[in-house]
């Protein structure tokens, strides 16, 4: 999961991924320019977080818990 240190959706997301008990890595763009790009070339230019890397190499950009569910669901099953 991609994130800032001051983005309030990101810190909700992370609570509600350890609670759901779901892994996640986190990467802080502002850190990583190699994140930050990754997260522009999804997100139409724009540095928007959280966005949330698959294994698959797809992304969600600030998706509810439920679409993180339904995503690792269809790539488990892949």
């Amino acid at each position: 999961m991609y994130t800032t240190t001051w983005c309030g959706y990101c810190r909700r997301l992370k609570v509600q991924l350890d609670q759901a008990q779901i892994p996640f890595a986190e990467v802080d763009i502002e850190q990583d320019p190699e994140a930050a790009a990754f997260v522009r070339s999804v997100n139409g230019g724009n540095q928007t977080v959280p966005t949330v890397r698959f294994p698959d190499d797809t992304a969600l950009t600030n998706p509810p818990l439920a679409k993180i569910k339904e995503k690792l669901a269809e790539t488990d099953n892949a």
